[in-house]
Parts: C-alpha cells; sequence; structure tokens
C-alpha cells in the first residue's frame, strides 16, 4: 500500500502534461533578452541562424535590424530574407514587417526583431508582439530580441531610473510563454566602450547616450533586471520539467497576493509593484476593487482610470474582482482569507494631521486587523503628491446649486412662517423642531448639498424670528449660543443622514430596475428555442439597457456570419469584421479600446460557453467607453445571451440526434420488411426452379403449367417491390418528374382493375365509372400504380370481403375512392399511414407489407396535383377508404 501511495504521489501534474501537449502543437517562441540596446541580441540571433543553416535548417530572416553595423549585416549572407512591407504614414513611407507574407510561406523558423516595436494604425496588430503570437499559433517557430526596459511590469523603475520614460512595452506574459529565453550580457563597462568605437550608434547620438542612458549606474542596474528576470524563467522551467516528469523535489511555498485597488492614480504603481513582486515570488496574485453598495459611481474620469488599471493587471497576469461592500477593510480580508492570501498590497496615501484623528486610514485599519498575513504598503513618489493635490476640484457648480438652494430656502421659509403661526397662538420652548424637519425634508428633496444649506438657514431663522431679542442675530443668554451650536450639529446629522438614506434608496431603485430587466430578459430567453429568437431579443435587450448598437455574429462552418443586429440596419466594416474573426479564433476582447484592430468603431467580445465559443457579441463604442453600470449589464447579458445560445444549439443537436435515430429505426424497419417480403417469392421461385430441374420431362402439362404461372407471379411481385423501392427513393431524392398529358380516367381504372383480378384470383374486384367522366391532366403510368398499390393495400386488410373501386366527378374534380371491409384505421392513425414503413396489420405475429405503398401513393398523388385522404369506417361501421382527387380537365381541352 506504501508503495502504491508513492506511486500515485509521484505521476505527473496534469495541469503541466496539458500545457506541454500544447506546446507541442504550437510553435516555438525564443527570446534573446538584453539588458540595453548595443549589446549584441540581433549579432546573436544571426550567429545562430547560420550555424543553423549549416545543419540543414530552414531559417528565414523576416526582419532584423543591423542599425548599419557591418559585422551583423555581413551575418545576413546566405540566409532568406522576407521583402518587408511598404505602409505610408503620415508623408513617409516605412518598410514593416510582411505578417501575411511569413505565414503564406510558413518557414520552420523566422526571426522577426525588435519584439516591442508598435506597427502602423492600419495594421492587423497595433504590435510586433502580437504578430508573432500569431506566427507561433500557426506553428511557426519564432526567434526575436527585446531589452529589459521594454518589459510592461519594469517600464515604470526604469524610467525611474534613467530618467527616459518607456513608450514601447511588451507585457509580462508574452516573456512568461516564450519557450527559451537566452540572455545576451555584455558588463556595462565592454558595452561603453562599444558606442565609444562606434558599434552600437553613430558618434555624435553616442555621446549624447553616454551622458544620458548608457551611465554606468544605469547600465548596471538594467543588468542586474535582466539576470534576474532570465533566472526567474529558468526556475520556472525547472519546476514546469519537475512537474512534467514527477521528480520529487523541494516545492516552493505557495504565496498568494491580494491587490487592493481604487479609481486613484496610485493604483497604477500598486499594480506594477505588485506584479513585480508576484514574479519574483513566483506566485498568483489577484487585484480587487470595493466598491460602496449604497452609492452609484458618477465619476466617468475615475471609472475609465479603475478600467485601465484592471486591464494592466489582466496584462500582467493578474486575476481581477470587483466586491460589492460598505466596510472595506472587512470585506477584503473575508476575501483574503476565503482565498488562502499570504501577503496584501495597498497604496498608503499622504492624509492631512487632522484626518489621523478622525479615523485611520484603510492601509492603517489593514495592518491592524490583517492577523498574520503581511502587508505591503505602496507609497506615492515625491513629484506625484501636489499633483494629487491639485487634482480633484470641487463637483459643486453655482448652476448645480440653483435647486438645493432653492429647496432649502422653501423648506426653512415653510418652517418660520408655520412657527410664526404657531407662536401667534401659543407659546412653545421647542420651534426648533419645526426646522429640523425643514432639514429632512430638504434632505429628502435634493441630498446633501440642499440639507447643509437648510441646516444654516435654520440656524439663522430660529435665531432672527423666535430667539430673544428678536429680529436680529444676537443672542442674550449664554444657553442659547449653546442651544443654537446643539441645533446646528442635530440639523446637520440629520440631514446628512437624511441625504444619504435617498441616495441609498435611489442606488436601490436603479439596481432594482436593472435587476428587474435582465429578470424580464432570463424569462423571455428561457421560453426561447430557436437561435435567432434568442439573438433578436439579446441584441435588442443590448441596445435598451446601454443606448449603443449591438450586433451578434454566429460561426457557419469556416465564416463568421452578422445574425442580428440592432438597429436592423447596422452594417460591419472590414475591420469590424476582422476584429470580430479575432475575438472568436482567440476567445479575446478585440476592437476599439483593446490592442488588436482599436481602430473599429465596435469592440468585440466571444460569447464563451462550457464547450467553447458560440458567438460573438459587438458594442458600438461611438458615445465613449462604458463606465462600470454599464460593464456589469453588459456581462450580464452576454452570459444569460450565451446560456441561450448554447441551449438552442444542444437542442437542435438533440434534434438532429432523434432525427438520425428516426432513420436508424426506418432502416431497421426496412431491412426487417426486405427480408421478410423477400423470403416467400424467393422461396416460391426457389421451390420451381428445384421443380423443373429435378423433374424436367417428368412433369404433367398441367403441374408445369402451375409451376410457370409460380415463377411469373412471384418474379412480378419481385418486381413490384424492388419498383417500390426505386419509386420511393426518386420521391425523396424530388427526382420524379410526372408527365402531364391527357389521361383517360376509366380506361386507367379499369386496366388497374382486371390486373388486380389476375394477381389475386380468389378476390372479388368491383368497378364502377360514372358515365361522362372527365379526362383529368397527369400521367398514366403513375396513376395507374398509385391504384395497383391502393388495390394491394386493400387486399392485405380487406379481410376477403369484396373491394370496389369508384370513379366520378364532384364539381370540377374527378374523385377516385378505392374501399375495403377491414376491420378499419383507428381515427388516431389515419394520418400515420401515409408515413414511411408504418404497418397496421399483423399475419402470424409479424407485420404486414413493407409500409411502402401508401406513401408511394401520396407521393405520386402529391407530384400530378392531386390530393389523397384515407377514411374509416367507410361502410357499414368498418373498412377503409382511400380517395384520390385530382382536378378535371376543362371539357373545351379534351381531345375528341
Amino acid at each position: 500500500m506504501a508503495d502504491t501511495d508513492r506511486e500515485t504521489k509521484r505521476r505527473p501534474d496534469p495541469d503541466a502534461l496539458l500545457a506541454l501537449a500544447d506546446s507541442e502543437r504550437r510553435g516555438k517562441l525564443t527570446i534573446f533578452l538584453g539588458a540595453a540596446p548595443g549589446v549584441g541580441k540581433t549579432f546573436a540571433m544571426l550567429a545562430r541562424a547560420q550555424q543553423a543553416r549549416a545543419e540543414g535548417a530552414e531559417v528565414v530572416v523576416g526582419l532584423v535590424e543591423t542599425h548599419g553595423r557591418m559585422e551583423t549585416q555581413n551575418l545576413l549572407s546566405g540566409l532568406q530574407v522576407l521583402p518587408r512591407r511598404a505602409v505610408e504614414y503620415k508623408g513617409y513611407v516605412l518598410d514593416e514587417f510582411d505578417l501575411d507574407a511569413a505565414l503564406a510561406l510558413k518557414p520552420q523558423t523566422i526571426i522577426v526583431d525588435e519584439l516591442a516595436h508598435s506597427n502602423p494604425e492600419d495594421s492587423r496588430h497595433p504590435k510586433r508582439y502580437q504578430d508573432i503570437e500569431e506566427l507561433v499559433a500557426a506553428g511557426i517557430d519564432v526567434w526575436t530580441a527585446m531589452n529589459i526596459q521594454h518589459l510592461e511590469s519594469l517600464s515604470d523603475v526604469v524610467a525611474q531610473i534613467t530618467g527616459t520614460p518607456v513608450r514601447e512595452r511588451v507585457p509580462d506574459g508574452v516573456l512568461n510563454r516564450a519557450d527559451e529565453v537566452i540572455l545576451v550580457d555584455l558588463p556595462p563597462a565592454d558595452l561603453i566602450k562599444r558606442l565609444n568605437e562606434g558599434k552600437v550608434y553613430v558618434p555624435d547620438s553616442a555621446a549624447r547616450a553616454i551622458e544620458s542612458f548608457f551611465r554606468i549606474g544605469n547600465l548596471t542596474a538594467l543588468r542586474e533586471m535582466a539576470l534576474r528576470r532570465t533566472a526567474e524563467r529558468i526556475d520556472d522551467q525547472v519546476v514546469n520539467y519537475l512537474k512534467q516528469n514527477a521528480i520529487e523535489g523541494a516545492w516552493a511555498a505557495s504565496e498568494r497576493l491580494l491587490v487592493c485597488i481604487g479609481p486613484d492614480q496610485l493604483s497604477e504603481k500598486v499594480v506594477r509593484t505588485a506584479g513585480r513582486l508576484a514574479t519574483g515570488l513566483n506566485a498568483s496574485w489577484t487585484v480587487v476593487c470595493i466598491e460602496h453598495a449604497d452609492v452609484e459611481t458618477g465619476d466617468s474620469e475615475a471609472v475609465r482610470r479603475l478600467d485601465a488599471t484592471f486591464r494592466l493587471a489582466e496584462q500582467l497576469g493578474a486575476d481581477t474582482r470587483r466586491i460589492i461592500g460598505t466596510d472595506f477593510v472587512a470585506e477584503i480580508l473575508k476575501f483574503a482569507r476565503r482565498e488562502h492570501v499570504t501577503q496584501i498590497v495597498i497604496g498608503a496615501h499622504e492624509q492631512p494631521l487632522w484626518k489621523l484623528f478622525v479615523r485611520r486610514s484603510l492601509a492603517d485599519s489593514l495592518v491592524k486587523e490583517a492577523g498574520g498575513i503581511a502587508v505591503h504598503l505602496v507609497t506615492a513618489d515625491q513629484d506625484e503628491t501636489p499633483a494629487k493635490k491639485k487634482r480633484a476640484p470641487a463637483t459643486f457648480s453655482a448652476r448645480s446649486l440653483v435647486r438645493p438652494f432653492g429647496i432649502a430656502v422653501a423648506t426653512v421659509s415653510a418652517a418660520t412662517v408655520v412657527g410664526r403661526a404657531i407662536t401667534a397662538l401659543i407659546e412653545l420652548p421647542n420651534l426648533g423642531l419645526l426646522f429640523l424637519m425643514a432639514v429632512l425634508v430638504a434632505a429628502a428633496l435634493e441630498g446633501y448639498a440642499a440639507a447643509f444649506i437648510a441646516a444654516f438657514l435654520s440656524l439663522f431663522a430660529y435665531n432672527y424670528f423666535f430667539i430673544d431679542p428678536l429680529h436680529t442675530l444676537a443672542v442674550a443668554k449664554p444657553h442659547a449660543i449653546f442651544a443654537l451650536v446643539v441645533f446646528l450639529a442635530a440639523a446637520v446629522l440629520a440631514g446628512s443622514l437624511a441625504a444619504r438614506i435617498r441616495d441609498q434608496a435611489k442606488a436601490a431603485y436603479r439596481r432594482a430596475a436593472a435587476m428587474q430587466a435582465l429578470y424580464d430578459f432570463s424569462r423571455k430567453l428561457s421560453g426561447t428555442l430557436k437561435t435567432d429568437d434568442v439573438l433578436w431579443a439579446s441584441v435588442s435587450q443590448l441596445q435598451a439597457s446601454l443606448k449603443r448598437d449591438a450586433v451578434l455574429l454566429l460561426p457557419e462552418g469556416a465564416e463568421l456570419n452578422l445574425s442580428a443586429a440592432w438597429p436592423p440596419d447596422t452594417e460591419l466594416g472590414v475591420s469590424d469584421m476582422a476584429a470580430a474573426r479575432w475575438a472568436l479564433d482567440k476567445q479575446e476582447m478585440a476592437g476599439h479600446g483593446t490592442s488588436t484592430l482599436p481602430n473599429s468603431t465596435f469592440q468585440f467580445r466571444p460569447l464563451m460557453s462550457p464547450h467553447g465559443p458560440v458567438g460573438v457579441c459587438g458594442v458600438g463604442m461611438t458615445a465613449g467607453d462604458l463606465d462600470i453600470n454599464e460593464e456589469r449589464t453588459l456581462a450580464a447579458i452576454l452570459d444569460q445571451t450565451t446560456v441561450a445560445i448554447d441551449r438552442s444549439c444542444l437542442s437542435r443537436t438533440s434534434l438532429e440526434q432523434a432525427a438520425r435515430l428516426e432513420g436508424e429505426r426506418f432502416r431497421t424497419a426496412l431491412l426487417s420488411s426486405i427480408t421478410h417480403d423477400l423470403k416467400a417469392p424467393v422461396a416460391a421461385i426457389a421451390g420451381a426452379v428445384r421443380t423443373l430441374k429435378d423433374r424436367g420431362g417428368e412433369i404433367a402439362p398441367d403441374e408445369r403449367q402451375t409451376v410457370v404461372q409460380t415463377l411469373e407471379t412471384e418474379s412480378d411481385r419481385l418486381g413490384r417491390f424492388a419498383g417500390n423501392l426505386a419509386d420511393m427513393t426518386r420521391i425523396e431524392t424530388g427526382t420524379l418528374s410526372p408527365k402531364r398529358d391527357p389521361v383517360d380516367v376509366g380506361e386507367v381504372v379499369r386496366a388497374a382493375v382486371e390486373r388486380a383480378r389476375r394477381l389475386f384470383p380468389g378476390q372479388a374486384f368491383e368497378a364502377s365509372i360514372a358515365p361522362g367522366l372527365l379526362e383529368m391532366t397527369g400521367d398514366a403510368g403513375l396513376l395507374s400504380q398509385t391504384l395497383a398499390n391502393l388495390l394491394d393495400n386493400a387486399k392485405r386488410h380487406g379481410a376477403d370481403e369484396p373491394i370496389s373501386v369508384y370513379a366520378r366527378k364532384e364539381g370540377n374534380e374527378i374523385v377516385i375512392s378505392v374501399t375495403d371491409q377491414g376491420k378499419g384505421i383507428k381515427p388516431a392513425d389515419l394520418d400515420r399511414v401515409f408515413e414511411k414503413f408504418y404497418r397496421r396489420g399483423h399475419v402470424d405475429g409479424r407485420p404486414v407489407g413493407a409500409g411502402l405503398g401508401l406513401p408511394i401513393s401520396k407521393g405520386f398523388t402529391e407530384a400530378m396535383g392531386g390530393q389523397i385522404r384515407a377514411e374509416s369506417p367507410a361502410m357499414k361501421r368498418r373498412g377503409t377508404r382511400i380517395t384520390l382527387r385530382f382536378p378535371a380537365l376543362a371539357p373545351e381541352n379534351v381531345a375528341t
């Protein structure tokens, strides 16, 4: 048992194996990483390419920037260089990497230099690292190069060290997903020597670079970052190898980071710092934002800043959450303990001295309440503090105070008038309650501003009209001053509480309205099974909720088609369709506001179900970015839409499966029928053949005639059976083409009855043809075959009673009926008798016939423009009547 447990523990990690299997289907990404320009990254790539070419490998140069260095230029000799794509940008012609040509050529390995490069505006991807990701996804090995300062999580640190902002950035995930990271290292002194020798920049540029960026301190710090990041990458590779091969060893403790952010400017620095910390600890991390449960988000700038911070966190590899609550400390710690967080990262803002006496800051409260969870405080830089203090101007304007001021004046005036009227009748010592009521009414009607204005107006009105000496603002008695101060404090406090309750009520109403709308939408979708109905309901709900254009696209084979749009005349351009296709293929957002085809006016999001992407939703962004409430509404609608589309697809699949099962049932019935119906004629023919073979000339003439009659009858029976199958096939495939000739109905009926009498000598057939019966337009052969099938069916179920055929004229129609006197058909089965393989009679426990006669008759009749119907009982409360109706030929068209 111990050995079994030990073997179980040594099993490879499933996630690591899945990651390994996925990497084998993709191309390999190799990144040559350097601390600074000039260390020799491109030289190292080309030198490796020459060595690979000498060993027989296929290496193509997609794009290489030699910067005029001859030793690097010489390494291009003998390598296939892909022609560049000419792009016109702001009056200049730029030579850019041709992604489509590389995908069409699909070499084994391609070199694409300058990983952090930004593409021109009209390119498919705004960044070159996205071009490289597409190449890798296509199964092409890519070699590329970048400097450590271009890494997203380090860009702010590099800017602080070097004093130069980093504009070109690469998400950390690109480096983390690389299959191989090769560090190209050069000591700072050697790099500066190369600069002085003109091997990196021209002399004038080199001199300026040495004075600014290429200083010993800067290069040493950058070199340390590159070494550390490469070491971390190697450590990750070692851990993955141990997991994939189930090798036991020392495992690092599992660290989990929780990063708390808000809409402030410091949050971006908090996320970057946490990203570096998580990378250094090789830890998973989650970024959360706590939002008030009772306050609506009103600052659009703050919302956009918060959304940008969330996108940055996602680019750096973090999970993101939004939590609703009022007690921030309690919500953060509850989430941290539920998710087993070991460290919390939060920004620490500089607070005014007076606030320290009122309450603790959020960071101080977390430090006190964390209880075993490490708390990291990220502070703002000194040069950021003044800008932060200058930010956030007053949110009130003169125009915005007009209505609150009017409400406050009205309520205080009303309280004053009522108070004066009361004091004229009776002396009351507590008239201040009237003004307190005025403050509450103002707060309930207009909020905080009206409450504060009403509180101060009430103070002056109360003092002026009701406290001695009257009609002055002077206070005669000391205790009256205390009463006024208490009154003001109570009024302000009561007004604040009333205003807060008002805001909470409004927020609750908005949320209730949104929830009701989503509930109604959910109910509408729950009763909808057709995909088209789901799509139209969804786009109309999106447009009504967001007041933006909405489109839904569904994949059909290899194509992505616009399936629903609101307004219905909405059209998508080429860039829009490209962004939608990207969202479906890559299962990530594309279009406006993203890094993929941002010039599109729509933002496209994949609809992800448990079975994979089921479609793409596009939302118009001409009205600006979505705020946090719109994001929530959009996410809720898309979730429900995805479930409904997935359900409709499953329903359609279920119907297709049911159809396949029905087809299998039909095939089984056909095989059973063929097996049974072929046995009798085949056995009869085989017996007749054996009789002729064994006895030969010894057979008497009468017996010979019987044997020949048997051969003829059973052969005809086999022929009819094969003909039925062929006729059914023609009807099903739509290849039946009946003639449109005048048909003498009486003659066809007589011939069919005579034929039936020959086939069934013991059966009585009665034919009745009305005199003067007109002709019809049709196919005499098909009509004859139809009557033959009906007579054969009547013989099978007629109980040896006479079968009657009657042809007559009713109005402008010719009616032919075939009636038997059998048991008849149940009312519920009258329509089913025309279904394929439906058989209603049994002989010796087996169904009678193949179940093809009546369906073929129905197909022939309808092909000639007629109708067929079954009636039961037909006569004397028993029997079945099959009636055919055809349009009669006009008398003037009858041939004479």
